[in-house]
């Protein structure tokens, strides 16, 4: 079914049957506008109002103090391609197309299939204006899958997850045109320190410099977007690559962090090395800040604030990579796990949320919450009804100060990194790793008393380990693309 059936198709079964609006009883009024902004490999702990002390992010720390922080918010997954497909489809992992980071040659990943319902396309039924700008991942160019067949009016960044590894590159994509950017030549994403090079000498590290610096780029199209459509309502998803590595930042940025920490030289990096890593990615994440600034300020000129629901929230957790130290920077907090792991640190993201008007300033929620919820809850926001296999539900009574019941559960499930699934009930947790090498062994946690998930109580409740496994067994739907090997058939 070509886009334009599937558009109709949407606005006759969703607008269709209408659910009731958040913003207004009138259909006349203006919805409220949506700024999603995604960080990409953004620690638990790695913002100032979530307990960071070392870097500075003045402004996504004004966002919390005007909106909601929710404290128990899950990523869609692991890694971060399923998380994003998570995030667009508001189905979890065990239902969701994309359930782990597969590459397509020569660039692009594993598309989303052209049934999958996005929430830009739903949006879209009820008249907004779509753009994303940042990185897309859920299918190469011109794909089903890719961001233009997904809903959206608007694509500026990279397409590839690989591509975006580098933050200097040749070009970006401006919807289906590359646009060339002024890096020549380009830094590639994964570079190796020159043998004979000397690593206390700042020269040795100037190959790892470009000039045109795609994250500013991608803002800037972000800004454009935003302006284009002040007068009319617009969905501006905007998942930016940082502080997801290669560590490249401009040498002003790096500056104010210079000299604040020892240092030893990245030079054995997974990716690009630096001489000064600590205050490389510092200043990664106080540049994510300041571009989220400068959103927030934009908001703020043409008069949107007041009708502008912000999100802010992070695709995963932290690399484990140690050119990020992230025992330094306490990256997680007290959580265990990073990047790759259903443990708490991989999954358990910050989360904001500012709604004017709807939203307390300066609030907090502990409600148990994920990514699959965006879509509920923004379609109930702006009047659309919730497709009917959605996993998620809406967060608006938490979101606006009144009671909500606990959700039954919250699964995960990702085939990357041995294989892994678990499931959360109140403060009970299970999970499961190694099940690609036959391993089927359920560990049990109260996070409640043990958020560090130190001490598993499997042995101690047999009863409650079983009632968990059976969710993961109804929860999980086999896929031939990303098998869980041992459990499937």
């Amino acid at each position: 079914m070509n886009r334009a059936l599937i558009a109709i198709a949407l606005l006759i079964v969703f607008v269709g049957g209408v659910s009731p609006s958040v913003f207004s009883a009138e259909p006349s009024t203006r919805p409220p506008n949506i700024v999603f902004i995604l960080a990409d490999d953004l620690g638990y702990a790695e913002l100032g109002c979530f307990g960071q002390t070392k870097i500075k992010t003045p402004n996504i720390d004004r966002l919390a103090a005007e909106g909601m922080k929710l404290t128990q918010h899950y990523a869609g997954n692991a890694v971060c391609a399923p998380s994003r497909c998570v995030l667009m489809t508001g189905m979890h992992p065990g239902h969701a197309t994309i359930r782990n980071n597969r590459e397509h040659k020569p660039e692009g990943q594993q598309p989303m299939h052209a049934a999958d319902v996005t929430l830009a396309e739903l949006l879209k039924t009820r008249g907004y204006t779509t753009g994303a700008f940042g990185k897309w991942g859920l299918g190469f160019p011109g794909s089903e899958g890719d961001a233009l067949n997904q809903g959206f009016d608007h694509f500026y960044g990279y397409n590839c997850q690989r591509h975006a590894h580098s933050i200097y590159p040749a070009y970006l994509w401006d919807d289906d045109q590359r646009v060339t950017l002024n890096n020549n030549p380009p830094v590639p994403g994964h570079a190796k320190f020159p043998k004979d090079a000397d690593p206390n000498d700042p020269a040795a590290y100037a190959r790892f410099k470009g000039t045109d610096y795609a994250p500013d780029r991608i803002n800037t199209a972000a800004l454009d977007f935003i302006r284009r459509n002040k007068d009319n309502p617009f969905y501006c998803y905007y998942p930016t690559v940082i502080p997801h590595l290669a560590l490249q930042v401009p040498d002003d940025e790096l500056a104010p962090y210079l000299g604040k920490w020892p240092e030893t030289p990245a030079i054995k990096a997974a990716y690009t090395p630096h001489q000064t890593p600590r205050a490389a990615y510092a200043a990664f994440i106080s540049h994510l800040d300041a571009n989220v600034g400068r959103v927030l300020d934009l908001l703020d000129t043409l008069g949107l604030t007041d009708n502008t629901i912000v999100v802010f929230t992070s695709d995963n957790g932290a690399t484990y990579l140690r050119e990020v130290d992230y025992e330094f920077f306490q990256s997680v907090g007290p959580l265990r796990g990073l990047k790759g792991s259903l443990y708490e640190g991989g999954v358990r993201v910050p989360a904001i949320v500012r709604w004017p008007g709807h939203v307390k300033p300066g609030s907090s929620s502990d409600f148990v919450s994920g990514f699959e919820d965006w879509l509920p809850t923004l379609a109930q926001i702006v009047g659309i009804k919730t497709p009917d296999n959605v996993d998620g539900i809406s967060l608006v009574p938490t979101l606006t100060g009144k009671s909500q019941p606990a959700r039954d559960f919250l699964y995960r499930e990702f085939s990357g990194y041995g294989g892994q699934q678990s499931v959360r009930v109140g403060d009970w947790k299970a999970i499961r790793q190694q099940l690609r090498k036959g391993k089927v062994v359920t560990e049990l946690y109260n996070l409640a008393d043990d958020i560090a998930e130190q001490h598993d109580l499997a042995a101690d409740h047999p009863d409650r380990v079983k009632t968990l496994e059976a969710i993961m067994r109804r929860e999980h739907t086999a896929s031939q693309l990303f098998p869980l090997q041992t459990i499937d058939p």
